[in-house]
């Protein structure tokens, strides 16, 4: 035993004697330096005593509708880390079409008991869902805690982004750069985060670009999510003449980069792209991708923070939280083109050359 001590204390930088009070917790020690012993008990392999483990503090469970856009797991990542430092053990839910739904992951969680849910992106967002659901969680009570997407009557926390805003910078910046034929594309207009976007669009094109409301609509294409109806939406705004387009997540602004490409043309010489997230791996995208990022980590820990207080019976204040998005320069956006639009040097050009290009 004096052996393992002289271990413990050599990697911890601490004198035996305080090592053995940190094991048989005695009153007496810094709290640095206890951490640092049980550090050292970890870094050596020792098993600490039972009296020195974190007890969980019960079940939470995280509801995220996919993982194949980057930005969900960037959520659940922090979510589940800061859940784990609150001494709460995360349930990770995804869902998947054809799978296992919102509701039926939510009778699996009040089965086990769980303490609270976080739902990012959930049926809450959809202004068509019945809202029903999380009225009868609340009422239990239930701590919950909704990201991105707001329902006024429901009594709980809200975390989103302010998307109205997220658009109105990302028209501003390309307005900066001399484009007005500056597109939107996002989801369809049921979802709150959506309509958000639109009339954040709406106001910056009449206000910035000078836009009549008559032309707006010509516009705005809304498509499914993901990177094929980034494209589809795309193709249709390249052939109403835009020199730039707002997207409403960085997987639909993909989908417009490999829009304008098959058709011969440059991003951004010919279309510049703003994408929305800030999702990992867009600073590497080619071109690296300029987008509006959502503050992932302050909104994580705001959320665990909220739903952490209302276990804990302070009753977290029920409204929504919003966070400012931040404008995210890099590759993808550039000075507006001079001459004709990209989309009619395409038309006017030989047919083989844009095979070619």
């Amino acid at each position: 035993m004096r052996a393992r001590l002289s271990d413990i204390a050599r990697q911890a930088e601490v004198s035996e004697a305080t090592v053995s009070r940190v094991l048989n917790d005695r009153p007496g020690v810094a709290q640095e330096t206890r951490q640092a012993v049980l550090t050292a008990l970890d870094v050596l392999g020792y098993e600490r005593p039972a009296r020195l483990r974190k007890r969980s503090a019960g079940l939470v469970g995280l509801v995220v509708p996919e993982l194949d856009n980057p930005i969900f797991p960037a959520f659940a990542q922090v979510i589940e880390s800061a859940l784990a430092q609150s001494r709460f053990t995360p349930v990770l839910c995804t869902q998947t079409a054809g799978g296992v739904t919102e509701d039926e992951y939510v009778e699996m969680l009040l089965d086990r008991q769980v303490s609270g849910i976080v739902f990012v992106s959930g049926r809450h967002a959809d202004t068509a869902a019945n809202h029903d659901r999380y009225r009868a969680l609340t009422s239990r009570p239930l701590p919950t805690v909704m990201i991105n997407g707001y329902v006024p009557d429901v009594p709980a926390p809200f975390v989103s982004c302010d998307d109205g805003e997220a658009a109105e910078l990302a028209v501003a910046h390309l307005v900066a750069l001399g484009h007005r034929r500056i597109g939107l594309i996002t989801g369809p207009d049921r979802f709150v985060p959506v309509r958000r976007k639109v009339a954040g669009w709406r106001g910056a094109m009449t206000r910035l670009a000078g836009l009549p409301e008559s032309e707006l609509d010509e516009l705005a294409e809304l498509s499914l999510f993901g990177v094929e109806g980034g494209e589809a939406a795309a193709g249709r705004l390249l052939d109403r003449g835009v020199t730039a387009v707002v997207c409403g997540s960085d997987l639909m602004a993909l989908g417009a980069v490999r829009a304008a490409r098959q058709r011969g043309l440059s991003v951004p010489a010919d279309l510049s792209v703003v994408g929305y997230d800030d999702s990992p791996l867009m600073a590497f995208t080619d071109p690296p991708l300029t987008t509006m990022r959502q503050p992932v980590t302050a909104m994580s820990v705001a959320a665990v923070r909220a739903l952490v207080d209302e276990i804990n019976g302070h009753g977290a204040p029920h409204t929504e939280y919003l966070f400012r998005p931040e404008l995210v320069v890099r590759g993808s956006t550039a000075v507006a083109p001079t001459g004709p639009s990209g989309a009619a040097r395409r038309r006017s050009a030989p047919a083989a050359l844009a095979v070619t290009a």
